[in-house]
């Protein structure tokens, strides 16, 4: 069943929204966690691979901020691009082209990359991402430029 915030927005809208709240919350400064309560549920959890600096479940509106905050530390850009998805927002496959700059390093990655998102009520409970090399990811925050 539909919520009024699922019917009154898109998967699309819900989706940009998220990486929107994402990159906005990576930016801020002092670091705002109402910016990620626009778009991720007070429940939320995301698995990030134990292969990588972030490695975990990230729980609740706190984890996902420590998360951001972790990769805004390992990253200087997260960018996505040529945004894909298939399914409903209780089961969403997403694939999109990531690209990410290494603050340690300078150095930058575009890989392939795609996640599993579950939503509720219009808001993320639940993601699993899947990166295309994570070794790739990890040279690139070790190496020197």
């Amino acid at each position: 069943m539909k919520t009024s915030q699922e019917e009154s927005l898109s998967t699309m809208q819900m989706l940009e929204r998220m990486f929107q709240a994402e990159m906005a919350f990576m930016e801020s400064e002092p670091k705002d966690i109402c910016i990620l309560a626009n778009a991720f549920h007070p429940n939320v959890v995301v698995h990030e691979p134990t292969s990588l600096p972030y490695a975990g479940d990230w729980i609740g509106l706190e984890g996902i901020a420590g998360l951001m905050q972790k990769m805004s530390r390992e990253f200087s850009n997260v960018s996505v691009e040529d945004l894909n998805y298939a399914g409903s927002p209780a089961k969403l496959y997403v694939a999109c082209t990531l690209h990410l700059t290494a603050r340690a390093t300078g150095m930058s990655i575009t890989q392939p990359f795609s996640q599993i998102l579950r939503f509720e009520n219009g808001l993320l409970i639940e993601g699993t991402p899947f990166y295309f090399d994570t070794t790739e990811i990890d040279a690139i925050l070790k190496q020197r430029p």
